[in-house]
């Protein structure tokens, strides 16, 4: 395979290629700081790169993987949006508003970090994560990598421009009003906002009041699941957060999804939804309007 088969491979063909021995963690961070460095300066996915410390943690992972460890993202590198607290480093939350570096690792990081997973760097965000495009006062805009003259989206939109450049898996974001469902669509990657305490939101657990959820981005459904079943879970410190741990999530990916039950709304209960949208819905989902709605919740 060459390196952009490599980078493009998802988490569990890299897996196998590390098991096999035809590839080490190392190499594959080498592989994507190269990518990085040759389209970061006009991509501009990340607000900060951490190179040396990526490399190092990998290198820490092959001496795991050496000694017989296993943890579910040995050697996975992956992206931490600028809105939550890595250790040693400011969370900027695209302003220039914050130098303090955080005192320790957010749960999710956490989380991520224990599961082996090596941190390549913080992506760019609008200031507060409060617009749809990724445009700030603390680095250049995030461009679309399809077409470098539109955006990203966002909030969440370096980390789903990241994913779609191959410049890492899997990444970090937060969804509040489609922080990371809006990026993943105009990005062409995969995005999941979880349901209301399914990941821990420590340390700002009540963060928009109780709107914003940590989700998964990902250019496969399977790496995405994979990283959401190490960030999920209950965290006896976030009042929010449920207290069983989900279900296996990768193995819902094999399950198919015969009996499952979609609803679309045509009209978002305020605006209506683009006619070219509501027409590539599939004749099985249920389209409902504010409407029908009301009338269901009142016989309910």
């Amino acid at each position: 395979m060459d390196g952009s088969e490599i980078a493009f491979a998802g988490i569990a063909r890299q897996a196998d290629l590390i098991a096999a021995g035809e590839l080490s963690s190392r190499e594959l961070v080498e592989l994507y700081l190269r990518r990085i460095e040759r389209t970061q300066p006009t991509l501009n996915a990340f607000r900060v790169v951490y190179a040396e410390r990526a490399l190092l943690e990998a290198e820490q992972a092959d001496a795991r993987r050496g000694a017989g460890g296993g943890r579910p993202l040995l050697g996975v590198p992956f992206a931490v949006k600028d809105d939550i607290d890595v250790a040693g480093e400011p969370t900027m939350l695209g302003t220039n508003a914050v130098e303090r570096p955080a005192a320790a690792d957010a749960e999710v990081v956490r989380r991520l970090r224990a599961a082996g997973a090596v941190i390549i760097g913080k992506t760019n965000t609008p200031a507060w994560g409060l617009k749809e495009m990724c445009e700030n006062l603390v680095a250049e805009p995030t461009r679309n990598p399809w077409d470098l003259t539109r955006t990203s989206g966002g909030s969440s939109g370096g980390a789903a421009a990241a994913v779609a450049a191959g410049y890492g898996p899997i990444a970090h974001g937060t969804d509040g009003a489609g922080s990371v469902r809006i990026p993943a669509a105009w990005c062409g990657v995969f995005g999941f906002k979880p349901s209301l305490g399914r990941v821990p939101l420590w340390p700002t657990p009540d963060s928009w009041s109780a709107r914003i959820m940590v989700g998964p981005l990902a250019r496969r459904v399977r790496d995405a699941a994979a990283m959401l079943e190490v960030m999920a879970g209950p965290d006896p410190r976030d009042p929010l957060s449920i207290d069983e741990p989900p279900a296996g999530l990768l193995a819902a990916c094999d399950d198919g999804v015969a009996g499952l039950r979609l609803a679309f709304s045509a009209d978002l209960g305020y605006a209506p939804v683009d006619a070219e949208a509501s027409a590539a819905a599939p004749s099985r989902i249920s389209v409902v309007t504010a409407t029908t709605a009301k009338h269901q919740h009142k016989n309910n």
